[in-house]
This record gives C-alpha cells, sequence and structure tokens, in this order.
C-alpha cells in the first residue's frame, strides 16, 4: 500500500496544479513579477515563518521518535534564522526599510495561516501537526524545482531572474533532504495511526494546502482587510 505522503498528494494534485499555475508564480518565474507584490509577500512571509517556526519547536517536543527531535527543532531555527535572513537580503536589494516593512499590514491570509497551524500544535497531536506542516516544505520544493524544470526547457538561465536567489533556495538538494526528512516523519506517524487520526491528517494535509494556494493568491492581489475603512 502506497505511503500516507504520497496518497496525501495524489488527493491534492489539482491544487498542486493550481499552485504552479498561480499568476505569482508563473511571474515569479519569468522574473516579471511586480516588486510590489514580491515585497508584499516576504512582509507576510517574515510574519509567517514566526508562527511556523513555534509550530515545528512544538512538534520537535511531541516527536515519538528521538531521531525526529532534531529535524523538527533545527527546521524551527531555520524558519526563524535562516530564511529571515534570506528575506533581509531581499529587504536590501529591494529597497524595503523597517519603516516600509512595518507599513505593510498583516494580511488576512497570513494570520489565517499561521493562527491554523498554532491551534493544530495547541489542540490537535503529533500526528495531525506534521501532517498540517508538511506541505510548507513540500509545496515550496514543488514551485522551486517546477521553475527551474521550465528553466531548463526553454534553455533560461534564469541568470537575469531578480528572484532567482529565492528559487533557487527551494529547489536545492538540501531543502530537498529536509522534504524527504518530514515526509518520511509524516509517514511514520500515519503507519501507526488508526484510520480516525489518518483522515484528520489527511484534512489538514488539505487544508495546510490550500493555505499555501491563498498565500499566494493573497499576495498578488495584495490583499488588505475589507473592513480598513470601518477603523
Amino acid at each position: 500500500m502506497a505511503g500516507f505522503c504520497n496518497q496525501a498528494w495524489q488527493h491534492t494534485v489539482k491544487l498542486q496544479q493550481a499552485v504552479l499555475e498561480h499568476p505569482f508564480n508563473k511571474e515569479l518565474a519569468e522574473g516579471s513579477l511586480s516588486r510590489e507584490r514580491f515585497q508584499f509577500y516576504l512582509a507576510q512571509d517574515a510574519r509567517y515563518l514566526v508562527g511556523f517556526g513555534r509550530a515545528l519547536a512544538v512538534a520537535a517536543t511531541r516527536s515519538p521518535d528521538p531521531a525526529d527531535l532534531p529535524f523538527f527543532a533545527g527546521a524551527a531555527r531555520e524558519a526563524v534564522v535562516v530564511e529571515r535572513e534570506l528575506h533581509e537580503s531581499y529587504f536590501r536589494r529591494f529597497g524595503l526599510s523597517q519603516e516600509g516593512l512595518d507599513a505593510i499590514e498583516t494580511s488576512p491570509a497570513c494570520l489565517a495561516y499561521t493562527s491554523y497551524l498554532l491551534a493544530v500544535a495547541q489542540t490537535e497531536g503529533y500526528p495531525e501537526l506534521v501532517a498540517a506542516l508538511l506541505p510548507c516544505f513540500w509545496v515550496y520544493h514543488h514551485v522551486g524545482t517546477d521553475i527551474l524544470r521550465q528553466h531548463a526547457e526553454s534553455g533560461n538561465t534564469g541568470g537575469e531572474n531578480p528572484y532567482q536567489a529565492w528559487i533557487d533556495t527551494y529547489a536545492d538538494d538540501e531543502f530537498a533532504q529536509a522534504v524527504e526528512t518530514c515526509k518520511a516523519a509524516v509517514d511514520r506517524a500515519a503507519a501507526t495511526a488508526d484510520a480516525a487520526t489518518r483522515d484528520r491528517m489527511l484534512a489538514h494535509f488539505v487544508r495546510a494546502c490550500e493555505y499555501e494556494w491563498m498565500f499566494w493568491d493573497s499576495a498578488y492581489r495584495l490583499e488588505a482587510w475589507p473592513t480598513t475603512h470601518l477603523r
């Protein structure tokens, strides 16, 4: 029988394709994405990573397999320290000051996704939590590698793409290994779970994939709170 992760991916195949075809990622691949949209995305992602890191830390403390503890603890550090360094390099490159960053309000999609992961961390078990965390690894790697594939097929090296550093980060071998490690942890959790737990794991995996799509869509639309004028 196929492992949980393979089944979950097949269950979301239409959604994964929609992520690849979203205008944000299409324009990112071409290098034509507007600076304003990318800056908005970076501001949201920097805030999301704090919540993501906290949820990863919870997964580390709950892991029944000691071998998975250093992975989730290390991933929490990567989310808060290493990836934020990537963001800060882009802030400098695209002229986004701290004042400019602070002026970008946290979007509804960003707040919803972050709050969702933290809620799962507080109210669900380890299997459900790792299933909810997996899409942030897997979907990003899927997007990065798909863009590199497009470049290879077109003969475009991506050298002139202002977003190439972002693409390379999520398409490289080190990140691919992190994806495989997370998938293995999720598969192990599913293998010893009962049917009801596996159903909840799948529901959380799907919802997190939906939030991934919504996150990019939010950035492309420069999503604002619809109630801003009522404040």
